[in-house]
């Protein structure tokens, strides 16, 4: 027998469709063996889950963490290695918690702290673990604002919220059960969704960043830094749009999002609206502070590099190597790569295109001729048959190609902070000024835009990026002088 259709009439009756599906929340607290998740085990944990009503299903064990606790942590929780030696290991447990959770929002009071453990846990076992979130420390903050602490013993004080024991997963699940009722409990039907809507997309920010202030950051082209707890620049990034990519930045679940949202309590951002501008300003900037983010992820993410130097018979070569401590005091380097394939791939391209010797490109293990000699190739300075002076004029053509080298004197024109202001970028006789702003409306002579170009930062790579600017932008506004 075919069902009528919801809303449409079956023997004089309405069917009227079915009562929206209330969202499920799973409300977890666990205990560790210490403060870091990558370090770190779970020695207990209890989910408790909750239809926004009433409570569904009660879950609690403890966790043998297959290492020793920690006498500081043993005196915090109460757990000794003795109470979790017969416990069952994460493992063991990990397919009820994936059934207890599915579907389900992930609540907990310092959500990250909690949610951090149990995905790494998974991690671990090669499953990419991935809940909704919602922290209550944030919620309580915004439903009853002006408390001295928000922290879960405090509150319990504040509402006389009786708990057995503290540092427990399942009294301190139950307590947080009873705070997330109360928040809610102060909410319309309207307010409740507003609030656990943004509460879930909170909850993936840092600790000291509300969504407020998130929501303040512009959606303009510009530059940002990210600061630690003493004030401290750890990170400087670019984008055409600030706000979108600093929530990129913390729904991000790899390493690097990872210590963006734990390393981070402040944020600033400057912005330049044109993109050129931004680019100039990272980078310059990102050389000036050393934030040591951007510092770990270069060392990390450009490894492959192209050196060069003069060998004994007064050829130049080149060489494609790792960024190393004694390749970068015995040679000269020309550029860097993501990978040191990306290098090799770069270099042979160049060393075809100016017919270069691929053995002193170091393409050719050859002991004398390499073989592109051979097949007429390469113009023989690997058996002296071409004079250092000549084959020297084709590497030192090929260097400014791949220092991608700029000339002339010029003014790139851009867009500005705002419709009536422009971005004025200058370089003269290859060498880059600057950038500054002048208003759109105005008139201006050569003199008046050097005067308002400023640099607060001698940028080595200033030129590679204005090339590459002028190169993927062939309606750039140039003017020469």
């Amino acid at each position: 027998m075919r069902l009528p259709k919801k809303g449409t009439k079956n023997g004089g009756l309405t069917l009227k469709p079915s009562k929206q599906r209330m969202p499920k929340y799973a409300i977890i607290d666990v205990e560790t063996t210490g403060g870091i998740a990558r370090r770190e085990r779970i020695t207990e944990i209890a989910i408790v889950l909750h239809d926004g009503e009433s409570v569904l299903d009660t879950y609690s064990t403890l966790i043998n963490p297959e290492r020793s606790i920690p006498w500081n942590i043993t005196m915090i929780t109460g757990i000794t290695d003795e109470m979790v030696a017969n416990a069952p290991k994460f493992y063991e447990v990990a397919k009820r918690i994936v059934e207890l959770t599915e579907g389900a929002v992930f609540v907990a009071h310092n959500v990250s702290f909690d949610y951090s453990f149990v995905r790494e846990e998974f991690a671990r076992l090669g499953f990419a673990y991935s809940r909704q979130q919602l922290c209550t420390v944030r919620m309580a903050r915004k439903t009853f604002p002006g408390l001295p602490s928000y922290s879960l013993s405090n509150l319990k004080k504040h509402f006389g919220i009786q708990a057995e024991r503290s540092h427990r997963a399942l009294d301190d699940t139950l307590a947080t059960v009873r705070i997330f009722e109360m928040i809610l409990a102060t909410q319309g039907d309207n307010s409740v969704k507003s609030l656990l809507r943004s509460g879930i997309r909170e909850a993936k920010l840092p600790a000291n960043i509300t969504l407020e202030r998130l929501e303040s950051v512009p959606e303009s082209c510009g530059v940002y830094y990210l600061h630690d707890e003493r004030g401290e620049v750890i990170y400087v990034g670019k984008s055409l749009n600030i706000r979108k990519r600093l929530f990129e930045h913390f729904a991000d679940l790899t390493p690097k999002g990872e210590k963006l949202r734990t390393g981070v309590a402040d944020l600033s951002w400057e912005t330049t609206g044109s993109e050129l501008v931004a680019l100039l300003l990272e980078s310059a900037e990102i050389k000036r502070l050393l934030p040591r983010i951007n510092r770990a992820l270069r060392i990390r993410s450009h490894s492959g590099c192209i050196f060069t130097y003069t060998d004994q018979n007064g050829y130049q070569c080149l060489a494609v190597g790792k960024r190393t401590a004694r390749n970068t005091k015995n040679l000269e380097l020309v550029a860097d790569y993501p990978k040191v394939d990306s290098a090799r791939s770069h270099l042979q391209s160049i060393v075809r295109q100016y017919e270069l010797c691929y053995r002193l490109s170091h393409l050719d293990a050859s002991e004398r001729a390499c073989f592109h000699y051979s097949i007429k190739k390469c113009r023989g300075a690997c058996v002296g048959e071409e004079a250092p002076t000549a084959y020297n004029e084709r590497v030192i053509a090929a260097l400014e190609q791949l220092n991608r080298r700029l000339s002339g004197s010029f003014f790139i024109l851009d867009k500005g902070r705002n419709a009536d202001e422009m971005a004025v970028v200058g370089v003269q006789e290859g060498r880059y000024l600057g950038f500054g702003y002048v208003d759109a409306s105005m008139q201006y002579t050569a003199e008046d835009l050097l005067e308002c170009l400023a640099t607060s930062f001698e940028d080595p790579d200033a030129a590679k990026i204005i090339r590459g600017y002028l190169d993927g932008k062939k309606g750039a506004r140039v003017v020469g002088f």
